[in-house]
């Protein structure tokens, strides 16, 4: 059965070629054509058994498009001034959501991977814990021609150039997801103020009340790898967008970024719910990371249990549990297949849930550990 995704990019993109050779090894770059990595083009990927079918979608939809937009979802917007190709994705993917009962996951990948790779991940996740992914794809190929510490240290420059770029992405799904439920949440709270018109402390807890009742709709945001050292860049001075409540959940897995005084930039971030930072001592492809020659090449997150000081994390320790051992992406694959208990804690993480409660929590880390 064919399955489709929607992915958002900062990758140059090759109009006249198909399939996934559309998407280039690269950020776009600054040329009389192209606007360099910043810009953000999305592609619809169709992907059937092994075969890929692309289309990159202009960068405005017609206004009559917008119009009908507009009317469907019940929207507040002028159409002939939002019609980004933006706007069609969100309101395919909100109504996807809606239909299906689904939560939502932005989904920021890590080092050396192909968009393919970017895909065959989204699907083993929507299928493992019933969501909707929509990938941030940057350029994280590994090089292209080039290998070992050259191509790391490649992506990583990559990454701190596409900071910007997930920057936008991240104030891009805030604003659709504000207009999106705009309506429904100011009826809500026309409910709330007629229940209680001279009590505006009740109003507000009545309405809270009735968005968890009605407003089930989550959305969620992980960040594998090398995908944190770029969410790590995001957030630096003037990075506003990364800074806003926009996520339900937010993970950190398996993060190649430093530990140390990795507070500094977690603390930044605000969450209707969690932000969970998983971590495996055992991983190998972060013992390998810190191998690599550099100053920035201290002890990485994703594997050091010492110096846990972010007030706003929730540290998980995935060392000892069964089907982990030295695995780098254990929330799919053979690791979530045998473990029961840790295909639970992502199903619930992903879909902006807490799990958390049916966790060890052990002080003298403070991390919560899975069995």
């Amino acid at each position: 059965m064919a399955e489709t995704f929607y992915v958002i990019t900062n990758r140059r993109l090759f109009e006249r070629r198909d399939g996934m050779d559309i998407f280039g090894r690269k950020p776009s770059e600054r040329t009389t054509n192209e606007k360099g990595p910043n810009e953000l083009r999305a592609v619809k990927v169709v992907k059937d058994g092994r075969r890929y079918a692309t289309e990159i979608l202009p960068d405005r939809i017609k206004v009559s498009e917008a119009r009908a937009i507009k009317r469907t979802y019940d929207l507040d917007f002028d159409p002939s001034e939002l019609r980004w190709a933006s706007l069609e994705v969100a309101a395919k993917v909100y109504g996807r959501a809606v239909r299906e009962k689904r939560n939502i996951l932005l989904y920021v990948h890590g080092y050396n991977n192909d968009v393919e790779d970017v895909i065959e991940t989204c699907a083993e996740m929507e299928s493992l814990y019933d969501i909707i992914v929509v990938p941030f794809c940057w350029p994280a190929n590994g090089g292209g021609a080039i290998s070992g510490t050259t191509a790391y240290l490649s992506d990583k420059q990559d990454a701190r150039a596409s900071a910007d770029a997930l920057n936008r992405v991240i104030g891009i799904v805030r604003r659709y997801f504000e207009l999106f439920t705009r309506h429904s949440r100011d009826k809500l709270l026309d409910q709330a103020k007629q229940a209680f018109p001279d009590n505006r402390t009740a109003a507000l807890q009545r309405f809270a009340e009735l968005l968890d009742e009605h407003c089930t709709l989550k959305v969620s945001m992980l960040c594998h790898s090398m995908g944190n050292y770029l969410l790590k860049h995001a957030l630096r001075p003037g990075g506003t967008a990364s800074r806003e409540l926009t996520f339900d959940n937010i993970c950190l897995v398996a993060a190649d970024a430093n530990s140390l005084d990795h507070e500094d930039w977690v603390d930044k971030m605000d969450v209707r719910n969690r932000l969970y930072i998983a971590i495996n001592e055992n991983d190998y492809a972060l013992g390998a990371s810190r191998a690599k020659p550099g100053n920035e090449q201290l002890a990485r997150l994703g594997h050091y249990l010492r110096g846990l000081y972010a007030t706003s994390a929730y540290y998980i320790d995935v060392t000892k549990a069964d089907a982990v051992r030295r695995a780098h992406g254990y929330y799919t694959g053979k690791p979530v297949e045998r473990n029961a208990a840790l295909k639970a804690f992502f199903a619930a993480a992903l879909r902006g849930e807490s799990e958390d409660k049916n966790l060890t929590y052990h002080a003298d880390l403070n991390a919560y550990r899975l069995p």
